[in-house]
């Protein structure tokens, strides 16, 4: 069958080519009257924007277009007859494309006299389909179709001239079509409503029939360059061909793009450091890593590498439950042991002919962990080794020594470093960038004290992960002084949204168990309640859970009160949104998805007033859905 369309079409070209071209000059008839524009949003323009006219003396006589990419749209409207009193279309009737030729998208109008099943093919010159449309059943009426230049496989078709098919109860009509993406040049094509060339209208009846009263719908479409606050004028006036422009208002919409996977997530978590501090009780490890109502969701737990092997074993009974929850368990040294350390000139360092030795001291660790059934998933070279003053330090030089010459020495975990104290660059690109020190790191970590939080393109290259494994907010002062306030806590749940789309795999805060941390001490809270901080971040770890990636979002226009992330599981296609209201004032959001399916989300809204509360189900159509974000508050949207 297609081979037999290829035929005739090469055949019968210039007949085809005869018969549109007289097509348009049809259409072109003196009882249009054309409108041009321009459709803009703070003097930019606005492309791809649906406009609808509606006849007021027969509401079922519409004529749609669209804004081109300069904003520009023009349209021929067929007045209606007052004596006919059909007026539903007589036919089925195909027209020209508009804009045409096209650069980025073309709407189709097409008219049906009855319900009917619609098919629609688009080919090149030589006969060849690139694009297939189901429609399936329409009914009867004036209806467009809308084409964005791409083939079946979703990538764009070359310049040149193609043809659209519409097949309709075994009745084939065809037009021609021109794409050139590079084309800058302003085409005004016709979207006009046909006029079968057989009716014949007089000048001097010509103005008894028109009518002059039409409504304007101006809406979005899927390929709207900037959603728009949609439109609806009443009773305009159109006499003559005029121009009318729109200055509209615009929408910040929030596009979710689930087919544009970034760095996969590892988790969230936080620290116990026994030296310091209690270790955690039964309840307290069911609280941080459980996953129901009022729990945090962690993935992830720190624990140190003490000097003192004598004391290894006091991590166990925390870790072993931990595990138990499903966490991941990684360890730092803070301490060298003794005999391995030296000061120099105030500072405390591991002794440069005993590199070897401190290997093995973290290989011996990691066994040991290991031979108590604790699979260490990672270890530290050395915590904050840019901190001079309060435990062992390590200077670009040695630590780039010991990636290199001796870290292969640590067996049966990942090796991680520098996990310096603001992500210096300095300190981990000498090993990204050396191909030795480089296959001997497993995952680039640090902290984002005051510094370091920004994309690592040199990790992502060289193929690594990148974590970050330490903070706290502790605006405003230290000790007593901490912050606990739902303000802090917004800024933790900034810090991992930040986190997040700068391709980190994983964030962990510094004391889980502290006043200042996602559980309380008792200092203020009941000892062993989740604080408002750690409800921020549950906002994140209840919901993400490792194995998930990181998907392409962004707002548009741009927005100081809402940022957003987004997240996927590639295996269930669960998809998880969280947007962080910064602004006091409630938002109304529009989402966008990529996918038009409609997507059942639950909310989860943690704030001032509420403690990672679900609310009502939210329903997404056509991709497109609208919640409220309250003031100063932290939402999590969880597709079913």
């Amino acid at each position: 069958m297609k081979n037999h369309f290829q035929n005739i079409l090469l055949r019968n070209y210039r007949t085809i080519l005869f018969a549109i071209l007289l097509s348009q000059y049809t259409i072109t008839f003196a009882q249009t009257i054309n409108v041009s524009g321009k459709v803009t949003a703070s003097r930019f323009p606005v492309k791809n924007v649906s406009i609808t006219f509606i006849d007021n003396a027969d509401t079922n006589l519409r004529y749609n277009t669209l804004t081109n990419e300069f904003g520009q749209y023009q349209i021929g409207l067929i007045t209606s007859v007052a004596s006919n009193n059909n007026s539903l279309p007589t036919s089925f009737t195909i027209g020209q494309s508009y804009p045409n030729p096209f650069s980025s998208s073309t709407s189709i109008p097409y008219n049906l006299s009855k319900q009917s099943k619609v098919e629609v093919s688009i080919y090149d010159v030589l006969g060849r389909e690139v694009k297939k449309f189901e429609i399936g059943n329409k009914s009867n009426g004036y209806h467009t179709l809308f084409w964005n230049g791409t083939n079946n496989f979703g990538q764009k078709v070359a310049n040149g001239i193609y043809f659209y098919k519409f097949s309709v109860d075994g009745e084939n009509q065809i037009k021609k079509m021109v794409f050139n993406h590079v084309n800058n040049k302003i085409f005004y094509g016709g979207t006009s409503a046909l006029l079968k060339s057989s009716e014949k209208v007089d000048n001097e009846n010509l103005q008894k029939i028109l009518s002059t009263n039409f409504s304007i719908r101006l809406e979005n479409t899927e390929n709207t360059s900037i959603y728009i606050e949609e439109q609806k004028l009443e009773n305009v006036e159109i006499k003559n061909d005029t121009t009318i422009n729109f200055e509209v208002n615009t929408i910040s919409v929030a596009s979710i793009n689930d087919d544009s996977l970034h760095q996969i997530i590892r988790g969230f978590g936080a620290s116990n450091i026994l030296l310091w501090r209690p270790d955690m009780t039964s309840g307290e490890i069911e609280t941080a890593f459980g996953t129901d109502d009022g729990q945090l969701g962690f993935t992830i737990l720190r624990i140190m590498v003490e000097a003192d092997s004598n004391r290894w074993g006091l991590n166990l009974p925390t870790v072993n439950k931990a595990l138990e929850k499903g966490a991941t368990i990684i360890a730092s040294p803070w301490h060298a042991p003794s005999d391995l350390a030296e000061t120099v000139n105030g500072v405390s360092r591991v002794k440069h002919d005993m590199y070897a030795d401190y290997a093995e001291h973290l290989n011996a660790f990691t066994k040991f962990m290991n031979d108590n059934g604790v699979p260490l998933y990672g270890i530290s070279i050395q915590n904050e080794p840019d901190i001079t003053d309060q435990w062992t330090s390590w200077t670009i030089d040695e630590m780039f020594t010991f990636m290199k010459d001796y870290a292969h020495l640590i067996e049966g975990t990942n090796v991680m470093a520098p996990e310096s104290f603001q992500f210096r660059r300095n300190m981990s690109d000498p090993i990204l960038n050396d191909s030795i020190a480089c296959a001997n790191t497993d995952i680039v970590c640090g902290h984002i004290y005051g510094g370091g939080l920004f994309d690592y393109p040199l990790a992502r290259e060289k193929g690594k992960e990148v974590w970050m494994t330490e903070y706290l907010i502790n605006s405003p002062g230290s000790g007593a002084n901490m912050d606990t306030s739902w303000n802090a806590a917004m800024e933790t749940a900034k810090s991992i949204n930040n986190c997040m789309n700068a391709n980190m795999n994983s964030y962990v805060w510094w004391y889980l168990v502290r006043y200042y941390g996602p559980i309380c001490d008792g200092t203020y809270l009941r000892k062993g309640e989740v604080t408002k901080k750690g409800y921020a971040m549950s906002q994140f770890s209840r919901f993400i859970r490792p194995g998930f990636y990181r998907i392409e979002s962004s707002i548009s226009p741009t927005t100081s009160s809402v940022e957003i992330s987004a997240y996927k599981d590639p295996n269930t296609s669960k998809i998880v949104i969280v947007a962080i209201n910064t602004s006091g004032s409630d938002i109304e959001q529009t989402f966008r998805l990529s996918n038009s399916e409609n997507i059942a989300f639950t909310p989860y809204t943690s704030s001032l007033k509420k403690d990672c509360e679900a609310g009502n189900q939210i329903i997404s159509s056509e991709g497109l859905f609208k919640i409220t974000l309250g003031g100063e508050s932290i939402t999590t949207l969880v597709s079913e």
